[in-house]
């Protein structure tokens, strides 16, 4: 008698559900766990980052002073052609938002928001509203007559069309001058004069002093990983010690020690006069050439580092392989070692780079007045002549130019590998 056995297929069944639901189980917690550890860190960048980032970019078309401040007259302007006299109910309307306000700074915000669309607006803001209230109960014309005659300039049509232009809480006007362009009064962009087109100017000044700072970072890096990364890990190690003390001293101190170092009568020009090289001591402090020295020095570990670690995983039997080959040890090391290190290069430049065209203190501190990047305007308008928007929008410049040239270095990158 022979007896067929057979599985039961529901119990195996069950069993596979049950291993599924376990899985994923265990996939949920995991996720979960991930997700947990890296919430603190999301919060920090949160607040710390994107908050601010999110601030300056609304604080870079945002226009609060005239719309804060003169409501009624922004009002009042709203239907005017700006080409012909404004109504006398935009002459009341302004006496009364002037007389309205009790705090003097309000005025003084406004005086100076006004003056940078129009010189000469501070003055006849501020004289205006100390000489408040022009009188009780008085008609529209009254209020026009006594405002002429308080100062005549209120029947010029350029101060009324700055406050019409500036009626609006939200403004391209800060990013338009970061690019030297600027809205006419009766509407429409256009360039700036020629002799105000500085922005623009500076912008390049900028890109190219860290182009050149990020070349020579790569002239002077690339030898020194690749020497690094042939050596032992002890000695690397050790080596690494002296690459990274920079990182360990203030960049204030670093600073200071060029300007001693670099100065006529410093140890560099005393050095190359004593052995004869030049014979009067060089220009090498507040120009060019002290802020690229100094900015190189700065740098030069955040070129090392990446090229380090992508030379550290070539592996050196392939040079070796193409010189057994017939290949020349120099043909060698360009056409099969460097082509390996592209990403590393890739890495190292756009760091230094989008760290370069952020930097303030060393060209403040060695640079001349041509020498001046982009982040010492921003400074400028922050600290001296307090104007956020234009601050804001300074800055918005350089955050689009770093987000250009990463995207672009991952579209670089993406095409490598799929060549690869």
């Amino acid at each position: 008698m022979t007896v067929t056995a057979t599985t039961p297929a529901p119990a195996s069944a069950g069993g596979a559900n049950a291993l599924t639901r376990a899985l994923a189980r265990s996939e949920r917690r995991r996720r979960m766990t991930a997700i947990a550890l890296t919430l603190p860190l999301l919060i920090f960048l949160l607040v710390t980052l994107l908050v601010p980032i999110g601030a300056l970019l609304v604080r870079a078309i945002e226009n609060p002073e005239v719309a804060d401040v003169l409501p009624r007259t922004s009002q009042a302007l709203s239907d005017w052609d700006r080409h012909s006299t404004p109504p006398a109910s935009a002459y009341a309307a302004l006496a009364d938002d002037l007389g309205q306000l009790s705090d003097g700074s309000d005025a003084g915000a406004l005086a100076r928001r006004l003056n940078t669309e129009l010189p000469g607006s501070r003055s006849l803001i501020m004289s205006t509203y100390r000489a408040l209230p022009l009188g009780d109960h008085l008609a529209p014309d009254a209020v026009k007559e006594r405002m002429l005659a308080l100062d005549p300039r209120w029947g010029e049509l350029p101060y009324w069309q700055a406050i019409a232009k500036n009626a609006s809480r939200w403004t391209p006007d800060y990013l338009l001058t970061s690019v030297d362009l600027h809205r006419k009064p009766e509407g429409g962009i256009e360039r700036v004069d020629p002799d105000q087109r500085v922005f623009f100017s500076i912008l390049l000044r900028t890109f190219e002093i860290s182009a050149v700072v990020t070349v020579w970072c790569l002239l002077l890096g690339y030898p020194l990983a690749y020497w690094l990364s042939t050596l032992t890990a002890r000695q690397a190690n050790v080596l690494m010690i002296l690459v990274l003390v920079p990182f360990w001293t203030s960049i204030l101190v670093r600073v200071a020690a060029w300007i001693v170092l670099l100065q006529r009568e410093g140890l560099v020009n005393s050095a190359l006069m004593g052995i004869g090289a030049i014979h009067e001591p060089l220009a090498l402090l507040f120009n060019r050439t002290g802020v690229i020295i100094a900015m190189v020095h700065i740098l030069l570990p955040f070129m090392i580092l990446p090229l380090y670690s992508v030379m550290k995983s070539v592996p050196g039997t392939y040079l070796r392989a193409a010189v057994s080959l017939g290949s020349s040890p120099l043909a060698a090391f360009f056409r099969v070692y460097v082509p390996q290190t592209w990403p590393g290069v890739g890495a190292g430049g756009l760091l230094v780079f989008i760290l370069s065209i952020g930097y303030y203190v060393t060209p403040a501190l060695l640079g001349g007045a041509d020498d001046q990047m982009l982040s010492y305007y921003i400074a400028q308008y922050t600290n001296v002549d307090i104007n956020w928007g234009m601050a804001c929008a300074l800055g918005a410049i350089l955050l689009a130019a770093t987000l250009l040239l990463y995207g672009l270095y991952r579209r670089v990158v993406k095409s490598e590998l799929s060549l690869g």
